[in-house]
């Protein structure tokens, strides 16, 4: 009986559950973006740039690494608001999230491209290649293809990392669930679906990850 219970307290709030979702995956889409863009920066500026400029970056790799995520979290929402840069709880989630995808891309580039052998380097160097006909056509396709696993754990890890921004609000796939729990209190079975999702989603980075590594295998 209780599970009839589930399936039509489900049907009934199929909307409120498919929004949920959608919001998950807007946050998760433009946190694993904006993240992967700076994370890029990020990971050039420790291979690559002056001394300062990597103790900089450095430092900051290492802070936000270093701090949990629902700090980051807070910190976004509440200590923005505080010093006069308000941002709804959409836009904070998506800053803090972003940052610390960043922070992780950014080392994930950086041991990509330190892996790579210096001789070609100094064969393109050689053969008259300046540093960015070096990097695209040589060392980025490299990098790419030895980052590309450890990117689509990062990028699983935001869509989890999501669910802490129900504590600003954010109406998102786990605050929509606790909301229909509430209700209905088939605490069990919602959390168990919400899992399922949660799955689906991180089982479509995967894959995308599986179809971006063939196009970027090298033939053998």
């Amino acid at each position: 009986m209780e599970l009839l219970a589930f399936f039509d307290q489900l049907w009934l709030a199929r909307l409120p559950i498919l929004k949920g979702m959608g919001v998950t995956v807007s946050i998760s889409l433009l946190a694993i973006c904006a993240g992967s863009v700076l994370g890029l920066g990020v990971g050039l500026a420790l291979t690559y740039g002056v001394r300062p400029v990597r103790w900089l970056v450095r430092a900051y790799t290492d802070f936000i690494r270093g701090t949990p995520v629902l700090v980051l979290v807070l910190a976004s929402y509440y200590v923005l608001s505080a010093v006069g840069l308000d941002l709804g709880p959409f836009q904070a989630g998506v800053l803090a999230l972003a940052v610390f995808c960043s922070s992780h891309v950014g080392e994930i580039v950086r041991g990509a491209l330190q892996s790579i052998p210096k001789g070609q380097s100094e064969a393109a160097k050689a053969i008259g290649l300046t540093f960015s006909q070096t990097f695209t056509s040589v060392l980025a396709p490299q990098a790419l293809r030895l980052a590309l696993p450890a990117w689509v754990n990062t990028a699983a890890e935001m869509v989890k990392a999501s669910t802490l921004l129900s504590i600003i609000g954010v109406a998102e796939l786990l605050l929509r669930t606790q909301e229909l729990i509430s209700r209905t209190f088939l605490s069990l079975e919602f959390y168990f679906f919400a899992g399922f999702l949660y799955f689906v989603i991180n089982y479509g980075i995967e894959r995308f990850g599986k179809y971006v590594e063939r196009k970027t295998s090298t033939p053998s």
